[in-house]
């Protein structure tokens, strides 16, 4: 079997989420209500439950859910066939393999069960990663991996159909957070345990030269009109369903009864049939 590129350092992963800081979860607050609000939406009774997270504990309070907790590895401690419901919780954008997140979450579902992925997507951190660029160019004359390659909505949804899920559904919601500076920004994402775990990435601390330049273009190229700084978080979400006999499909081309053009009252123009 072929193990994916080792993208990510998992080690580095655990040691930046033991110095987490509670206080820093505003990002997941707000996909928990937005994870909440459309289960409320969908006419289910869940009764056997899975979040996939480092705080899935958190995460399954927060949605007022009785849920197996289980932890974001690259194999996933989930058992075939065996959940209705599972959420992946602000972690993927981690995963040196999501493609094998998600076949094996659909494979822990019974027949129309339902996934739902929540994670970085990649405009997320957008105007550091352009700050940082510029000010490496400037300083080093050289860029190095500062800001890890997150999933563009655009290619992610393919994902789904390609783990064998059902109804594949992808979206995402952008949230605009000003700071004060750069550095109140970056100890958020420390705060986080979100700051760069990139198997290639330079492991000297920065230099107060670069971070100088980076504060520079940051507040050259991405100040708002109060002074303050802007970050840009872009939240995917992807759904999807175990296959099941039940569910609706959708029709066969050529299957509809009424041609659309006489629906419309229009006239139908094909040049393919002139």
């Amino acid at each position: 079997m072929t193990l994916p590129p080792q993208l990510f350092d998992h080690k580095a992963l655990v040691t930046r989420r033991e110095r987490a800081n509670e206080n820093a979860w505003f990002i997941h607050d707000q996909a928990i209500d937005v994870i909440y609000e459309r289960l409320s939406e969908i006419n289910r009774v869940f009764s056997k439950i899975a979040v996939v997270g480092f705080r899935a504990q958190a995460w399954a309070n927060a949605l007022n859910l009785k849920a197996t907790c289980v932890e974001d590895g690259d194999t996933l401690d989930l058992n075939e066939n065996s959940f209705d419901l599972i959420i992946h919780a602000m972690c993927m954008h981690w995963a040196n393999d999501p493609v094998g997140q998600l076949i094996q979450m659909q494979k822990a579902l019974k027949p129309d069960g339902l996934m739902i992925a929540t994670f970085f997507g990649g405009q997320t951190l957008s105007e550091l990663r352009i700050s940082f660029a510029q000010a490496e160019t400037k300083v080093i004359n050289g860029i190095s991996p500062r800001i890890a390659p997150m999933g563009e909505i655009r290619d992610l949804g393919s994902l789904l159909q390609r783990a064998g899920f059902a109804l594949p559904v992808a979206d995402s919601i952008s949230l605009n957070v000003s700071y004060k500076s750069p550095i109140k920004l970056m100890h958020d994402l420390r705060s986080m345990g979100e700051t760069n775990i990139i198997k290639t990435r330079m492991k000297l601390p920065i230099s107060r030269g670069l971070l100088k330049e980076v504060t520079k273009q940051y507040h050259d190229n991405f100040t708002n009109n109060d002074g303050r700084v802007k970050a840009t978080f872009e939240l995917i979400f992807l759904t999807g369903w175990s296959p099941s006999v039940s569910q609706q499909k959708p029709l066969k081309p050529g299957s509809a009864q009424k041609r659309l053009a006489d629906a419309l009252g229009t006239i139908e123009n094909n040049p393919e049939k002139d």
